[in-house]
């Protein structure tokens, strides 16, 4: 029988929000006792949640730390003027059972999970830090491309119907179905808001205001974000991390971990990729912002050569494991590989998949850039830049990168033709 989140919308009986003096001693009576040494008394807890959504808090031992989750009933953002169920944390908790089910190490652990309290306690990740910050500051990853396009590859393949039982997929599918607040959420400031004047919106104005403006009238790209909106709404090609940015990414030099898949649920497999994506392309137009224009060019060409590499890594590990695989009824192994029409039929099946997800990628990494730099919950590399001209002259350069992805993404071939568009958009600023 599939878990179902209880109490969508009432808040549970004995729920109550959690501070630093009281989590200690809920979390006494919860934890294995291996998992930290000494006395409630003893632990020190910080309350460091950053993000729009949830609490989030470090709890220290003398020889040990983990991270305690937990939701609030309003989005943390905008305060107790927009409500938001608690069943988040559910999502959350069972996206990364079913993330490290596929990949292992590459999501945290997860120690307990509390549905009544809408909390959970995991692995604390260190010396791992938010990549988004390391790229604002020019850092270099030399296994970013390959952990991360590795990552989507695996998850997106077996939770479709491609690598997964039909039967699994479906009772999946209907677990996760009603995560329909934070779906709601991102119906809205992806594929809504930023395409007219709502009162969430949050530009740079008024230096942005043409650039918007000129969104708002266009005809073209409104009638394809329509037809993406709809797609997101209705496919339920995999499970989605859902909010996959460079600040649900914690790296070191040498390994990668994925976090914070609270909006999981099952919807087109390009979301997650072109997210990606057009986050890394935001650390690419605010580069001139933050260092001097010889380290700029030399690490902007680093992050394009991300762009291209994950994709490539993507769709290889992806291809692999389809060409490979023994379950998944969607293309299934006795036509395509052992039948009538054998690898040569598997191959321009393969072939016909990722050219349209290419197109469909591309897409979504345009609605993304808009939605940042129009929409309710901008993103660090530009919001950092205290030059206000300046941010806007390059974030007007990142939207029409944006708008070629969504109105013609089939003008391009690969991604070595996007990023040749992206340098030529960031010319357009000098």
């Amino acid at each position: 029988m599939v878990t179902q989140p209880s109490a969508i919308k009432k808040n549970p009986e004995n729920y109550r929000i959690h501070t630093v003096k009281t989590l200690p001693y809920y979390l006494a009576e919860r934890l294995d006792a291996n998992l930290l040494s000494g006395t409630p008394d003893e632990w020190v807890v910080q309350e460091v949640g950053d993000g729009n959504l949830n609490l989030v808090f470090i709890v220290s031992s003398k020889d040990r730390k983990l991270v305690v989750k937990q939701a609030v009933p309003y989005v943390r953002a905008a305060g107790e003027s927009w409500p938001l169920s608690l069943t988040r944390v559910f999502f959350e908790y069972h996206a990364l059972e079913e993330q490290r089910r596929f990949t292992g190490d590459a999501v945290p652990e997860v120690y307990f999970y509390d549905e009544d309290m809408a909390l959970f306690a995991m692995e604390y990740l260190s010396p791992h830090i938010i990549l988004r910050k390391q790229l604002i500051a020019g850092k270099l990853f030399p296994n970013l491309a390959k952990d991360i396009g590795e990552f989507l590859a695996t998850t997106l393949f077996y939770t479709s119907d491609l690598g997964m039982d039909s039967a699994e997929k479906k009772r999946l599918v209907a677990r996760f179905a009603t995560n329909i607040d934070l779906c709601r959420i991102t119906e809205d400031l992806i594929f809504s808001e930023p395409y007219f004047n709502a009162p969430r919106n949050n530009w740079t104005s008024p230096e942005l205001d043409a650039a918007v403006h000129a969104i708002w009238n266009d005809q073209e790209m409104i009638q394809v974000v329509m037809k993406y909106k709809h797609k997101f709404m209705s496919e339920t090609q995999a499970l989605l991390h859902a909010d996959l940015h460079t600040g649900s990414v914690m790296v070191t030099e040498s390994n990668t971990r994925v976090i914070d898949p609270e909006f999981a649920f099952f919807g087109p497999t390009a979301f997650d990729i072109g997210n990606y994506i057009a986050n890394l392309f935001f650390a690419y137009f605010s580069q001139p912002a933050h260092r001097s224009h010889e380290e700029c060019v030399a690490y902007q060409e680093w992050l394009l050569n991300q762009i291209a590499q994950t994709w490539t890594i993507f769709s290889t590990c992806f291809r692999k494991l389809w060409t490979e695989k023994e379950i998944g009824e969607a293309y299934p192994n006795i036509l395509c590989r052992n039948g009538l029409f054998g690898q040569t039929m598997l191959v321009k099946l393969q072939d016909d998949f990722f050219q349209t997800l290419f197109i469909d990628t591309l897409v979504n990494a345009g609605l993304e850039i808009n939605r940042r730099i129009i929409g309710f919950a901008g993103v660090a590399d530009f919001q950092s830049i205290s030059d206000q001209t300046l941010r806007a002259r390059l974030e007007a350069s990142t939207l029409k990168l944006a708008r070629q992805l969504i109105v013609n993404p089939a003008s391009f071939a690969n991604f070595q033709e996007v990023n040749e568009h992206a340098r030529q958009c960031q010319g357009c600023m000098k």
